[in-house]
């Protein structure tokens, strides 16, 4: 059978994607402003305290990414490269549209996070580059947990050799998500809904998978 441009060339197809993510992301940040907002909060986001060191696992999503994507690209069959990418770059389209139909934002950030150490000046920094709008679901938490599943998933991750990778995906994951609420970048209804994305869409791409092998003919 033969292979689509986007199967023979899966680096393209991210980095067109990633361009895709990018525009369509910052043109939400820099249109929607705070007036327009359902403001997302619950109860349990008030007990929730202050974290400034959680900016270092929040930051670890920034690089496990494209980690977990080129590592399996390179060193796994290619139909597990592509179970990942695929419901991937699915859900983040779907949060993307989400924020467009219900933009959401948060009033949850401290007033002013003191400190002259690394960790509050890289707190500071956050605060002044990411405004607290498009929240909901949490992408942050929703790649998170579709990563974890990949791990559990991928056969490359049963050898010996590779199955401490497993538990590391999981303490990383959990950190992750943890770090998004201590820095008061997401309410937990973000994060519950980011993980209930990941969910659904692994088992639609698994069901998908049992009716039929013609889409894993097409990702080899």
């Amino acid at each position: 059978m033969k292979r689509s441009w986007f199967s023979r060339h899966p680096i393209c197809f991210m980095a067109l994607y990633l361009l895709f993510y990018l525009s369509a992301f910052n043109f939400l940040e820099t249109r929607i402003s705070m007036p327009h907002l359902v403001l997302v909060h619950c109860r349990l986001d008030d007990l929730i305290p202050f974290c400034k060191y959680a900016v270092i696992p929040y930051f670890a999503w920034f690089v496990w990414i494209p980690f977990t994507l080129f590592y399996l690209l390179w060193r796994a069959p290619r139909e597990d490269f592509w179970r990942l990418c695929l419901p991937l770059f699915a859900g983040m389209t779907i949060a993307l549209a989400c924020y467009v139909i219900l933009p959401t934002g948060l009033a949850l950030r401290p007033y002013y996070v003191p400190g002259n150490d690394f960790f509050a000046r890289t707190v500071r920094t956050l605060y002044r580059t990411d405004t607290p709008t498009n929240v909901c679901p949490s992408i942050h938490v929703f790649n998170s947990v579709t990563l974890l599943l990949a791990y559990y998933r991928c056969r490359i991750f049963e050898q010996p050799r590779r199955r401490w990778m497993r538990p590391a995906a999981a303490v990383l994951c959990i950190s992750i998500v943890c770090s998004t609420v201590l820095l008061k970048q997401h309410s937990c209804i973000d994060v519950a809904l980011g993980a209930l994305l990941a969910l659904a869409l692994d088992a639609l791409f698994t069901r998908s998978e049992e009716r039929s092998e013609v889409p894993q003919m097409r990702w080899n």
